[in-house]
């Protein structure tokens, strides 16, 4: 079928809904719901069969759906109706929600039922659970309803119960810290963490909280600042304390929107007298490493990057907000990288939590430093460091282990290992064009060798999302694991414990060296580098180029002008195979010679 989808925002579970539809063999275009759209205008010219809108905030205009069919999904179970549906969920502590598929008329969310899934709420973020059991339970959602219409039999149930809740206002989400436990603070921290935030007041301003994670065993004066690890601040409540690792400044009426930043880099100065009567301390997370007895690390409190050993394998577990890694971050994981490298495991897994892998550089952190350019070129230097590092291990295996999304030079960032498992439904968006860069992290060299000329052509020129399932068509991914987003690590442990007692590991470590060595005297691997970074180092430094202005417009949320082309042109089926085996060495006809555009 030819499938309209209407958002507000190609946002991920748009980016889901629209990969995994073309895997269906469906054609898909695309028009973001922009204020002075005219969305009549632009269903006549496309004329799809079915319009479905994934995520929007905006009411479909009766002349649409009066005459076609419109299918909405809504992130809450049949009868809940109201723009602040998951938020509620999350902040009430429920344990089992819904995703429903309904069809658009004059009342939000008040029609006809095409299909309703019902998921698990564990105890994490909304955007985790958004990208997780609510993303699982929609696409589920979503496929049942498209063929349901597809049938032409099928007739939706009308909802016979229901009423709309208004949008959760900042004084229903408000914190008070001298009563409030541990318990709650995360519960309201979680249903805010992306959007909108918790409206707070801290160190004599006022700032919106982004994220909470509980502290185990730091305790204080409730409301007071107690420590800072990792750019997070750690805050007392009336039972405990919370790590927040975002914030975020209210917007100034006139000024430019506030970016979300890491809460040390946001409170800056505030964190110092005489703000504070004296500097808060910086409390490193626990030492990676194993315990003697088990070989099992134990985690005592938050951290964003832990390492733990079983059975000849390691993993080390990454998870940073928003899949964003600054240049610190970047060092701080390539450290615990050179250590668990040091360990005498034959297989090591990188990533493995549920949410986001990796998006790359931090654009939020490069937008609020004194030099952009700078930081720009020093964030990404950091993270082909990184990246050079897992190219260069060749005394063990390295899985990347995807259970949420990656972009741009994340998903490079997987595709320097051996292996690529990722959890079914994860998203990954292989290039840079949309930020108006050519990319580095040594892309020219991993991408081809992966999935060959021809379909990193098409990956980089078309910037489309890319399903699980293509993915391992392509060769960008080796293995899908179906499972929930809560279940990825336990799998993926037994399954590298596994590969490290193969009988061939050794066999595969051995000649995964030798094809190292092969391709490096074909091309070494410093060249790819100097060669990208030269044309990195032209962008950033052109105060002209357009990736200045991208790159605020992302971070500020400011609106599209209109719907990005690459969008609005009618997609239809995955893109085919790669060439093979991931690990073809390079024959000079492949990534050394390779000169596609982005």
């Amino acid at each position: 079928m030819q499938v309209l989808l209407v958002a507000s925002a190609f946002n991920s579970l748009t980016q889901r809904v629209h990969a995994e539809l073309r895997e269906h063999g469906h054609q898909v275009v695309v028009e973001l719901a922009l204020p002075g759209a005219a969305l009549a205008e632009v269903v006549e010219h496309h004329d799809p069969d079915l319009i479905l809108a994934p995520m929007l905030r905006t009411a479909i205009p009766p002349e649409v759906w009066s005459t076609r069919t419109c299918l909405i999904v809504h992130p809450g179970p049949v009868g809940d109706r109201g723009p602040s549906s998951l938020d509620r969920a999350v902040q009430g502590g429920l344990t089992r929600w819904a995703v429903t598929v309904l069809q658009a008329v004059g009342e939000m969310d008040a029609g006809d039922v095409w299909a309703t899934v019902e998921c698990a709420v564990p105890p994490v973020a909304k955007s985790d659970l958004y990208r997780g059991e609510i993303a699982d339970a929609a696409l589920e959602a979503v496929l049942l309803a498209v063929d349901r219409f597809a049938s032409g039999t099928y007739t939706p149930q009308p909802q016979t119960t229901g009423h709309a809740l208004p949008y959760l206002r900042q004084e229903h989400r408000r914190i008070d810290w001298q009563t409030d436990s541990t318990e709650r603070v995360l519960r309201l921290l979680r249903a805010a963490d992306s959007q909108p935030g918790v409206r707070d007041e801290l160190l004599g301003g006022e700032w919106y909280l982004h994220g909470g994670h509980p502290e185990e065993t730091l305790s204080g004066r409730p409301g007071e600042l107690l420590a800072t690890r990792a750019g997070a601040v750690c805050r007392a409540t009336a039972d405990g304390a919370v790590w927040i690792p975002e914030l975020r400044a209210r917007r100034v009426p006139g000024e430019p929107a506030p970016l979300k930043l890491p809460a040390t880099v946001a409170l800056g100065d505030l964190l110092r007298p005489p703000h504070l009567p004296r500097p808060l301390p910086e409390l490193p997370a626990p030492v990676l490493g194993t315990d003697t007895d088990t070989g099992t690390a134990h985690r005592r409190t938050w951290s964003e990057i832990d390492y733990r050993e079983e059975a000849g394998a390691g993993f080390l577990t990454f998870s940073f907000p928003g899949g964003a890694m600054s240049t610190e971050r970047c060092r701080r994981l390539l450290d615990a990288y050179r250590s668990a490298c040091s360990r005498p495991t034959s297989v090591l897994v990188l990533g493995g939590g549920r949410d986001f892998f990796s998006n790359g550089i931090h654009l939020g952190v490069i937008e609020a430093a004194a030099d952009p350019a700078e930081e720009s070129w020093a964030n990404i230097n950091a993270m082909d460091d990184l990246v050079e590092a897992v190219l260069t291990t060749t005394d063990r295996l390295v899985v990347a282990a995807l259970g949420g999304n990656a972009a741009a030079g994340g998903a490079v960032l997987a595709l320097a290992a051996d292996e690529v498992w990722c959890r079914s439904g994860v998203v990954l968006n292989p290039h840079y064009r949309l930020m108006g860069l050519y990319g580095s992290e040594y892309w020219t060299y991993t991408l081809p060798r992966r999935a060959g000329a021809e379909a990193t052509e098409r990956l980089t020129r078309d910037s489309l999302p890319v399903g699980s399932a293509t993915a391992v068509r392509l060769g960008l991914a080796d293995r899908t694991i179906a499972c929930a987003p809560g279940a990825f690590d336990d799998i993926t442990a037994r399954l590298a414990v596994r590969l490290a007692g193969s009988p061939t590991v050794q066999a595969r470590i051995a000649g995964k060296k030798a094809r190292r060595e092969l391709d490096e005297s074909v091309r070494p691997l410093a060249s790819y580098r100097k060669a990208e970074l030269a044309r990195m180092r032209d962008t950033f430094f052109d105060p002209e180029a357009p990736y200045h202005a991208l790159r605020r417009a992302f971070v500020r949320k400011e609106a599209a002008a209109a719907t990005p082309a690459h969008l609005a042109r009618p997609h239809g089926g995955a893109i085919g195979a790669g060439p093979g085996h991931p690990y073809a060495p390079g024959d000079g006809a492949g990534p050394a010679h390779w000169t596609g555009r982005t």
